[in-house]
């Protein structure tokens, strides 16, 4: 699929977003950079701001399998992989699928689940494959899981390790939309119900191949390579920023040019990213950790030179 196809997609599944989504245009293009990226998002705001119904909304764009999976504490892996079932017709052992073999995942509240029911989600995030009584099962692709927490409420819930969190291409928060609007929109009727597919999988597909071709300068390599560097050195950072999270800025900057109709990926790509890529990615000393990474990364996109005529 060519660019200019893939991005007229993109502005039909952003505009179909935004009928149920109010303003959050950019937060759903990152959403769409990280789908199209082979990667996975982590949704993290306060209840009601719509993390939930973004991930709705997300997957009836597409016309492919979806499920969701509310994470509770007694939510057990094999809840998600399934499990190996003794069938008395067949006097046979048969296996049943579990949650996490579809296509577009919505993990709802991961912070609730246990740690061992949390890394049930890993192999088939990384890996693509899920291994359950010896066998290992291929997922079907595209895989794409969205998770949701609330970092609010702390009772009853298990917070992600930071080796956990790296797996996850990027790391968004919705913030509040426009309180009127999203009163007005709702009162009378359900847009999430008008909402229509705009892709097929194979279409899909396409596009995730199609992303892989734009083009990233080696002097905007460089760039990615010093932000995670600067990350490292920064004073405020006890372990910056992993060789994952420099490829995943590189994967989304990608996705995020080719949405914007361009085969080539510029700088304000990859510094319109970098918090949502970086700041989950980012330990830092102190308390209010999650809260000072957003400065420390603005602080670092700053201060770290940006390539000028590369092209």
């Amino acid at each position: 699929m060519d660019i200019e196809t893939l991005c007229k997609k993109t502005t039909e599944i952003r505009r179909n977003i935004g009928t149920v989504i109010v303003g959050k245009d950019h937060e759903t293009s990152l959403v769409l950079s990280a789908l199209l990226s082979g990667g996975h998002i982590l949704l993290e705001d306060a209840p009601g701001t719509g993390k939930t119904m973004l991930a709705k909304t997300l997957a009836r764009c597409f016309d492919i399998g979806y499920k969701r999976i509310q994470f509770t504490p007694d939510l057990l892996p094999t809840d998600m992989t399934g499990i190996n079932f003794y069938n008395p017709k067949t006097g046979e052992f048969t296996f049943r699928r579990g949650g996490l073999f579809t296509n577009i995942l919505l993990a709802d509240e991961i912070n609730r689940a246990t740690p061992r029911t949390q890394s049930g989600l890993l192999e088939s995030m990384e890996e693509k494959q899920i291994s359950a009584d010896g066998e290992t099962y291929q997922l079907e692709a595209p895989y794409f899981v969205i998770a949701t927490q609330n970092p609010i409420e702390t009772q009853g819930t298990f917070p992600l390790p930071e080796a956990q969190l790296d797996r996850f291409l990027m790391r968004i928060s919705l913030g509040y939309p426009d309180t009127a609007s999203v009163i007005k929109r709702f009162i009378r009727s359900d847009p999430l119900g008008e909402v229509s597919p705009v892709c097929s999988k194979r279409e899909l597909v396409e596009m995730q191949e199609s992303v892989k071709s734009v083009k990233i300068h080696d002097d905007l390599i460089s760039y990615i390579s010093a932000l995670t560097e600067a990350t490292r050195a920064h004073e405020a950072a006890a372990l910056g920023v992993s060789p994952r999270g420099a490829l995943a800025l590189a994967r989304a900057s990608q996705s995020f040019a080719a949405i914007n109709a361009r085969d080539y990926v510029i700088p304000s790509d990859i510094k319109s990213l970098a918090e949502s890529v970086f700041s989950h990615r980012l330990i830092l000393r102190g308390a209010n950790k999650s809260e000072r990474a957003g400065r420390v990364l603005k602080d670092i996109l700053s201060s770290t030179p940006v390539p000028t005529e590369v092209f």
